[in-house]
């Protein structure tokens, strides 16, 4: 059994502000970026100083309190109209992660449910947050325990593949997919993870590498086009990704790369697993093509650094996210146990009663 170390929480509560560790800025300096008001939160989530679904999920929770404290009225219809503007701006960050929608659905319920003066509505929301925060962590632990029990049984230690970070940068702690993975090194069970690099903003060979190296797990950088090959020679006995959205269906939106990664991972008879929290999952869209696909700034294709690497007069497209169809899906891991894609429907039926 191996021990885990050095922890990452990327989202902290600490003197009346939202401590953020800035991604844009891994692996070479690790820094942290002060919150104390909404607009900023904003900012932070379009700008990807914090990203992964759960980790912005959290973050708007805190954002919805910084913007409640931000208005100075004790009127309570008056208050919770501004709010409602908080809420919108924060919406319109990222469009395909359904965890911030949830999120803010949660604190706004809160903040309308709440019965008394508007000092007492803020004070709810600021426990709610917290609330919100100390679940994720716990669910992501429950994920990565879960996780471990469907991972081939063979060979004893296992060499996994994963696509860009769901690690403990992308939610309150100890990660959906990376999850899985520390739970697979505390137990022995993992030989090595690969890690494709997830063009183009680099998030495994930045983030997912990062986090392994500070905790002493073996990991292996490897460019997205290398994960056929590296499967065609057994190097890869399973692959664990997160998600960003799921259908009632199983269909999965995940960072831009992983429908390939799944189909070359079913050409090669190898298990693709999705790692994800219930919250994750959006009963209200039938299958993936109804999930909003976020187009970012062509730059992130065109530009390292300072650097321009295309020539003048080309074109650009950078969708952020692919939707993985659920029968490539050989389950999803959740704090609840693994899913088949189909049991889903199963599992709403269940939450209904």
């Amino acid at each position: 059994m191996n021990s885990l170390t050095n922890q990452v929480y990327p989202v902290i509560w600490h003197n009346n502000a939202v401590s953020l560790i800035d991604q844009t800025r891994i692996p070479s300096e690790y820094a942290f970026v002060e919150i104390s008001r909404s607009e900023d939160m904003a900012v932070a989530i379009k700008t990807m100083i914090v990203r992964g679904a759960p980790a912005i999920g959290v973050a708007a929770a805190y954002g919805i309190y910084l913007g409640a404290v931000e208005i100075h009225t004790d009127n309570r219809d008056e208050f919770l109209n501004y709010l409602e503007k908080v809420a919108q701006m924060l919406r319109s960050t990222r469009p395909t992660a359904v965890n911030l929608f949830w999120a803010i659905s949660r604190m706004m319920k809160v903040a309308y449910e709440t019965i008394g003066t508007v000092d007492e509505i803020k004070t709810a929301l600021f426990q709610t947050a917290q609330t919100i925060n100390a679940e994720d962590l716990q669910t992501c632990q429950a994920i990565g325990d879960h996780g471990l029990k469907v991972l081939p049984s063979h060979p004893d230690k296992l060499t996994l593949l994963t696509h860009c970070n769901a690690g403990a940068l992308a939610t309150a702690g100890y990660g959906t997919a990376l999850g899985v993975v520390r739970s697979a090194w505390r137990e022995g069970r993992l030989a090595r993870l690969f890690a494709d690099e997830t063009r183009p903003r680099m998030q495994g060979a930045k983030l997912t590498a990062w986090e392994c190296v500070q905790e002493g797990i073996p990991v292996t950088v490897i460019t997205d086009s290398m994960a056929a090959h590296c499967m065609k020679q057994g190097l890869i006995h399973a692959v664990v990704v997160g998600a960003d959205r799921i259908a009632a269906n199983g269909d999965t939106a995940n960072k831009i790369g992983t429908y390939s990664l799944a189909l070359v991972s079913k050409a090669h008879n190898i298990p693709f697993f999705v790692a994800a929290p219930l919250s994750t999952i959006d009963f209200s869209l039938s299958d993936g093509g109804q999930i909003p696909i976020e187009e970012r700034d062509p730059a992130e294709i065109y530009q390292i650094g300072d650097t321009i690497v295309t020539p003048s007069g080309a074109e650009f497209y950078n969708p952020a996210f692919d939707v993985t169809p659920a029968e490539l899906i050989t389950g999803i891991i959740t704090e609840k146990g693994t899913f088949a894609p189909g049991e889903l429907k199963h599992l709403q039926e269940k939450q209904a009663v």
